[in-house]
């Protein structure tokens, strides 16, 4: 597979720009077009997860003078994550995005993402995240407002505006760390730091790194931009968006920073836990009082991406696994449960809970589904959630965080609250409504029940035997930061 590591950002890349060609010719194309080049990326990254892990040389340059593509537990779960997530999102997008004009554009600026995120988790080097995170960003700028109406412009220029400040910020950073180290390709880093030690000059750039980073995260406070963007932006969008984006460039960049470049230390720990647990129940508390379905979920995106913090925050094995693991499941519930939201919007006309009631029997696939995901983000065994929220709550009264667990398990409690009353509104209310069902198509029906399936099938991820060849390596590589130096530097 490491020959083929490069395609991951090449080939997307290469189909953003092929598809503007040729739907010249035919605009039907672009459906085929994105379809077989993220489902090629989907297959390549699934093969990709049971390779042992490697660096790429780009150029047959040695490192740290050459650009590394690097594979390891960590980047090979991002990858899974993020194309299959894609991959579900374009079979979703060739029936629902026939609301929109402009098809193809839309499918470049999907790809055009789509080789951000995989760039941002497979590369080695500081300044090439930087420059894939541009890719995504700009292009999901782009997105977020590809409805071209007030609300979705207006959404679209707050989050250009604040993720044009975290990118600055970053680049910033990056400099700083160039200026002092002499090098950006991460492992060298980490040996450098090692030798510099964590002074005033490292302790700026990690702050700088925290706030562009943790804004891309949507991490409380720097989450501004999210309850706008994610309402705003189609129903595949918003599960990219909320499933895939903010943890490819925000979370999984802190990870990889704070754990495998910089040495852990307590203040870090003390301030993931603080931006986690503001995260969790700022963003539930704020989510009760939703009728659009769609800015409810898009708080609870950031109440969920607060329980992930916690546990990266925790810092022990057993947080971690917790983190990683929610990681992944929230990736699968939210996504599912925006892509219900559009399938309800598409056939109701309408994202207002008030103006919904009895649409269960119209759309039995959509109601079905929902109610899945409802359960598994509101942490209801034996659905995914409970098991990722489960290991935080253990990992924290571990290590002595009563608080935390508490309000972990109150964040459930009014997580499941307000999911009854989407569930009440949303599918079963009094109200006797109209839905077009017919609107729904096979293909977007498809793209939820796989969902639905992997909320169910990805808790035996937990399982002792599964665990170790699963999760557990993407922890050790979390946990290793000498590992990780020795195995991409070889020495």
């Amino acid at each position: 597979m490491q020959t083929t590591y490069p395609l991951f950002t090449a080939l997307p890349l290469a189909a953003a720009f092929f598809n503007l060609l040729v739907t010249k010719i035919n605009k039907r194309f672009a459906d085929y077009i994105a379809f077989l080049a993220a489902g090629t990326l989907a297959v390549l990254a699934v093969l990709t997860a049971f390779e042992q892990p490697f660096a790429y040389r780009v150029g047959g340059f040695p490192a740290p003078w050459g650009i590394l593509l690097v594979s390891d537990g960590l980047s090979s779960l991002m990858l899974v994550i993020v194309n299959v997530i894609a991959f579900l999102s374009i079979i979703y997008s060739i029936k629902y995005m026939t609301m929109y004009t402009a098809k193809p554009k839309y499918y470049s600026l999907f790809l055009l993402m789509l080789a951000g995120m995989n760039g941002v988790v497979i590369t080695g080097d500081l300044f090439n995240i930087y420059v894939f995170l541009e890719i995504a960003s700009i292009a999901s700028y782009a997105l977020v407002g590809f409805g071209c109406e007030h609300e979705e412009l207006e959404a679209s220029f707050k989050y250009l505006v604040l993720g044009s400040v975290a990118s600055t910020t970053i680049l910033f950073g990056i400099a700083f760390l160039y200026s002092m180290t002499g090098t950006l390709n991460m492992p060298d880093l980490a040996r450098q730091i090692e030798i510099i030690g964590i002074n005033k000059a490292v302790a700026l750039v990690i702050a700088m790194f925290l706030m562009g980073f943790g804004l891309k995260a949507s991490a409380v406070p720097f989450h501004a931009w999210l309850p706008d963007a994610h309402p705003s932006a189609p129903a595949p969008i918003s599960a990219m968006l909320s499933g895939v984006l903010i943890k490819a460039l925000g979370v999984y960049v802190l990870i990889r920073l704070f754990f495998n470049v910089f040495s852990e230390m307590p203040v870090f720990s003390e301030v993931f836990l603080v931006l986690g647990t503001l995260s969790m129940i700022a963003g539930v508390f704020l989510a009760l009082g939703q009728w659009d379905v769609k800015r409810l979920l898009a708080y609870h995106s950031i109440s969920q991406i607060g329980y992930i913090i916690i546990g990266v925050g925790l810092g022990t094995t057993l947080g971690l696994l917790g983190a990683i693991f929610h990681l992944l499941n929230h990736a699968i519930f939210k996504a599912l449960l925006f892509l219900n939201a559009g399938s309800l919007e598409m056939a109701l006309g309408t994202r207002d809970l008030r103006q919904m009631g009895k649409v269960s029997k119209a759309l039995p696939v959509t109601s079905f589904t929902s109610m899945v995901a409802s359960l598994s983000i509101s942490g209801i065994p034996p659905f995914n959630g409970f098991f990722s929220k489960l290991i935080i709550f253990i990992a924290a009264i571990q290590v002595g965080r009563p608080v935390v667990a508490f309000l972990a398990g109150l964040g459930s409690l009014l997580t499941l609250g307000s999911f009854m009353k989407v569930q009440r509104y949303g599918f079963h209310g009094e109200k006797t409504v109209s839905a077009d069902k017919a609107k729904v198509g096979w293909g977007m029906q498809s793209a939820m029940i796989v969902l639905a399936i992997l909320c169910l099938a990805t808790s035996v991820l937990v399982i002792p035997g599964i665990r170790e060849v699963t999760l557990d390596p993407v922890v050790e590589v979390i946990m290793n930061k000498t590992g990780y130096i020795i195995r991409v530097l070889g020495r």
